[in-house]
């Protein structure tokens, strides 16, 4: 299978040389697109440089910072334009343990449409996070499975591995959030297409380099854009079962 990682970032000068290392020790064969919001430290530079020492790597510049979905937007469209097997995604903050890819893909192989790296299954979890962040995470999580009716319990992790035709066919440059309410509008779409969902469990370490770009005004769009999804998806169900009476 032809895969490639695509991996929005910004500032991330501090992470990206171990990273992209990592990446390419534990997946030789896997393609990386770097998809930069014209990071003021250098990253992109980094990239390029790094490019030409280790391979498999592209940079997708974009002008200024706009945000994490439309960078996966960016990326998804690029990527599914060039005969990919299967898509990964990940933090270039080295919070996903790149030697985690393999498992991934092997779910893919053996006949996921979507294997999710899960904080939230038997034998996953976070480190370094305070109980608040951990509570909040679990919360909005257990939110999003009973209103939106998913099965996966980690919904929001970006650490992921797509069937590439699967994910073309919900057209994920036609989304619309930006920050990690992003994660769980690709899950919304693909349940509702019949995509088959795996999870494995995997092990969140927080950052130890660079600056978080987790803020309150991501976790209150996250909120409002699930609970407005929740909320017309019963009312279409409502109303399609009166149509049929």
């Amino acid at each position: 299978m032809r895969s490639v990682v695509v991996l929005p970032t910004y500032n991330e000068a501090a992470n990206i040389d171990r990273f992209l290392r990592k990446v390419r020790k534990a997946a030789p064969t896997t393609d990386i697109l770097v998809v930069d919001d014209d990071s003021p430290d250098g990253t992109g530079a980094l990239t390029e440089e790094l490019a030409d020492e280790l391979g498999r790597i592209s940079l997708l510049p974009r002008p200024g910072k706009r945000g994490l979905g439309s960078a996966y937007r960016d990326g998804f469209a690029k990527v599914l334009a060039d005969d990919y097997d299967v898509i990964i995604t990940m933090d270039a903050d080295l919070s996903h343990d790149p030697d985690r890819i393999p498992d991934l893909l092997e779910l893919i192989a053996n006949g996921a449409d979507l294997a999710i790296g899960s904080r939230y299954v038997t034998g996953g979890g976070t480190t370094d996070w305070p109980v608040r962040r951990q509570l909040l995470s679990k919360w909005g999580n257990a939110y999003t499975r009973t209103i939106l009716g998913v099965a996966p319990r980690d919904c929001t992790g970006g650490y992921r591995a797509y069937r590439a035709d699967k994910l073309a066919a919900i057209d994920p440059t036609s989304t619309e959030a930006e920050g990690y309410a992003f994660m769980t509008e690709l899950v919304r779409r693909l349940t509702e297409h019949g995509a088959v969902i795996e999870e494995t469990p995997i092990i969140f370490r927080d950052r130890t380099a660079g600056k978080s770009k987790m803020s309150g005004r991501i976790i209150v769009e996250s909120m409002i854009l699930v609970t407005g999804w929740g909320v017309g998806d019963r009312f279409r169900r409502l109303t399609g079962r009166r149509k049929q009476q």
